[in-house]
């Protein structure tokens, strides 16, 4: 393809600059002048921020209060309908998901109601976002019903029957330790969230990796869906829990298949067929749907009258929901005995949670063009749990399915939360024993159909195979370690291994030797672009990697390789030569040596008794030698210089200092060494695109001392090139 002709090409700015080349000694005196600042004492430190004023309180008060900022100016014609839509279709999805995922949670279904009010109320007045839907979420409740089995199993509550050897179960008295054991989960839950909320500590959501995340939570449907199937089947089993246990659950559930209540299963297959069906619709037309179709509360009030007209739990045996008591529980006191046996758990919950929420907040938020707040989302979620546990409340954070469904919907603020919080309330107070013949089957099928979005993300497999291994793995490696060791541990192990990524990222990073583009002041990879050249004498090295202790001997070890410029194999060489060439000298002397002896011989056989003249001959060649010593040392070293030329062409080295964000104590004294190492060869090693930062902490470290000096400090790479290209006499005077 020829190149395009300067005439066809478009105008663009031209930028002309006229000016010395700049070293970083030019700079400090000459050009950057340093600020006078008069440092503050303690007292005026603490005074400073402990002083309070009216702006400073209401700031604070807006701070914790969000709902404040927004209320008092809401436009009622414009966001009150669809808030209210918006509210009715959120409060609609929560009561069957309540339910759903108290299973899940190992306690009775109505705990799933309380904890669909007392959380969303409390995040109206607390949370920053204006579209999440709180409330119970699928991950989080199977890592508490995880925590409640393993606290409370069943073998833990088996009686033994009057005047008989025969053992019954006691699920009254279970299900109360177990709800004791989530309340207890919860309250500390909610203590974490909110002592990292006040100490500011809401950047923690960060080293959760998108990868890592979507990767845990893919693995958490796994556990929901195989957790699911002895509902579905309408079979008893024992819930594991522990690495492998997703296994373990899977092999007795085939194990016991034979067992299947065969109209349970019909039940639940119909209602996930017609949910996928719905669901489908809704995704489908949902620019044409004013509402989407509440699928989840059709299939709970169709099954619960035909389980009710059917007598399906008499009859064919279905396992229903059973007894929902009506009216809101008086609140009380969690468990504290129970909490010294529950930190490591809450801490891996109170942080999945804080997560999912502030990751879905970011996107919402986003979109509709406002800002969330990380520390105060982590006090709201610590308040909604903290203050919900003395309610019998378990865990909660924002749903992905309802948060969609809130803001297709038209909610515009949290609003649309409040009434969806009252919707439960409606179903809690008056009329939740409706819901007593509900089969779990329908519900075990609504948590299957509202898995389809996590497994979905299977995909990112695919679609990091192509941009990025590194997130694949972090992906794989959450998905196989939560899947097999268990959603706790996995979560460990998956935040260690993204910890070693970053490692192995400053430890691989990409090196490349830049050149020049003709008649521009810009470098870029020789290897990558055809228009880049190398300049005569100067190789320009590049890593994007700041230097420090666990990568400086790497990058001293690359720049050798990627320059060529090795001064250990070069002085072994020269090493060499001088010793190949001073023993052909020696030799050399030695043939001379003996010829003069001859000479001398002869001239004594020749002329008897004029010995003295060779005596004299010896004084005068005294003299000559003291002379040919001096000239063979000026000969031997512009002898080495011209070797050492021959060996490497190359008279300067610039390292290209732009992509360092910091260097420590080891990195400075690893690039010290090198410009040490390399001066002793003839070669100058210059640092160019330091940042002031940089250049600070280099200064700290007492970098720039002895032959290491700031005039070696440039701050473009064309700066230094320019000064590299200059005559440089006076520089190989003094590198000799």
């Amino acid at each position: 393809m020829e190149p395009e002709s300067p005439s066809k090409r478009p105008s663009a700015p031209v930028l002309c600059v006229d000016r010395p080349v700049y070293s970083e000694k030019y700079m400090e005196s000459e050009l950057l002048h340093r600020k006078e600042r008069t440092p503050e004492t303690v007292k005026e430190k603490l005074t400073k921020q402990l002083h309070c004023s009216s702006d400073r309180a209401k700031a604070a008060v807006l701070s914790f209060l969000p709902i404040l900022s927004w209320l008092p100016s809401y436009p009622v014609r414009k966001y009150l309908f669809g808030d209210v839509v918006s509210g009715l279709s959120t409060g609609v999805m929560q009561l069957p998901q309540g339910l759903a995922y108290a299973m899940l949670a190992a306690v009775p279904p109505v705990y799933g109601l309380y904890s669909s009010f007392y959380p969303v109320l409390l995040y109206t007045f607390f949370g920053t976002s204006r579209h999440i839907s709180m409330g119970t979420f699928a991950v989080i409740s199977l890592m508490i019903g995880g925590v409640a089995e393993r606290e409370a199993p069943d073998s833990d509550f088996y009686v033994h029957q009057f005047n008989s050897t025969n053992k019954t179960l006691d699920t009254d008295a279970r299900d109360t330790r177990r709800v004791q054991v989530a309340v207890a989960l919860t309250c500390l839950v909610g203590i974490i969230q909110l002592a990292l909320g006040l100490l500011r500590f809401g950047f923690v959501a960060i080293y959760l990796a998108e990868p890592l995340v979507r990767g845990f939570t893919t693995a958490a449907a796994v556990h929901v869906f195989v957790s699911q199937l002895k509902y579905l089947l309408d079979i008893k089993t024992t819930r594991y829990s522990g690495p492998l246990s997703v296994l373990y659950s899977l092999i007795e559930v085939l194990k016991k298949i034979g067992q299947t209540n065969v109209a349970s299963l019909v039940v639940g297959l119909v209602c996930i067929v017609f949910l996928y069906v719905v669901k489908d619709l809704n995704d489908r037309f949902k620019k044409k749907l004013p509402v989407p179709i509440p699928g989840e509360i059709i299939v709970v009030i169709v099954s619960t009258g035909i389980s009710y007209g059917m007598k399906l739990c008499d009859v064919y045996h279905v396992d229903v929901v059973g007894e929902i008591p009506t009216g809101l529980l008086p609140p009380s006191v969690p468990k504290f005995s129970l909490l010294h046996s529950l930190v490591v758990d809450s801490i891996a919950i109170a942080i999945v949670g804080f997560s999912m929420a502030i990751s879905l907040a970011k996107i919402f938020a986003l979109k509709h063009g406002y800002a969330v707040d990380g520390n105060q989302e982590l006090i709201a979620l610590g308040l909604c749990n903290f203050t919900g546990s003395f309610f019998h409340t378990f865990t909660i954070t924002c749903s992905m399915s309802r948060s969609l469904v809130q803001e297709s919907t038209g909610g515009k603020t949290q609003i649309a939360g409040l009434l969806s919080s009252l919707v439960v309330l409606l179903v809690v107070v008056a009329i939740g024993f409706m819901f007593e013949p509900l089969p779990k089957t329908v519900l075990a099928a609504i948590i299957m159909v509202n898995l389809l979005g996590m497994f979905k993300q299977f995909r990112d497999v695919c679609l990091l195979w192509g941009t990025s291994r590194i997130e694949l793995a972090i992906w794989v490696v959450a998905f196989i370690a939560s899947v097999l060791l268990g959603l706790d541990y996995g979560l460990l192990v998956a935040i260690a291994f993204a910890m070693l990524t970053i490692i192995y990222r400053t430890q691989s990073p990409k090196k490349m030797i830049l050149g020049q583009i003709p008649n521009t002041a810009l470098y870029y990879d020789v290897e990558e672009y055809e228009e880049a050249t190398e300049c005569a004498g100067i190789k320009i090295f590049y890593s994007n990697t700041s230097i420090y202790f666990a990568n400086s001997d790497l990058y001293v070890s690359a720049l050798k390789q990627k320059t060529g410029v090795d001064p250990t194999v070069i002085q072994a060489k020269c090493k060499s030569h001088r010793q190949k060439s001073k023993k052909q000298k020696e030799n050399g002397k030695r043939e001379q040596s003996f010829s003069q002896i001859k000479e001398a011989v002869v001239k004594l056989d020749m002329e008897m008794g004029i010995t003295h003249e060779v005596v004299d001959g010896e004084g005068s060649d005294l003299q000559e030698n003291g002379q040919l010593v001096e000239a063979q040392a000026e000969s031997d070293s512009e002898e080495s210089r011209n070797f050492l030329e021959a060996l490497s062409p190359v008279h300067s080295i610039i390292l290209d200092f732009t992509p360092v964000n910091f260097i420590d104590s080891v990195g400075a004294k690893a690039i010290q060494a090198v410009i040490k190492e390399y001066a002793e060869i003839g070669v100058s090693v210059f640092l160019a695109g330091c940042s002031r930062t940089v250049l600070a902490e280099l200064r700290a470290l007492q970098f720039f001392s002895g032959a290491v000096t700031p005039e070696l400090v440039f701050p473009t790479i064309h700066d230094a090139v320019l000064h590299c290209q200059c005559p440089r006499s006076h520089q190989s005077n003094d590198s000799m």
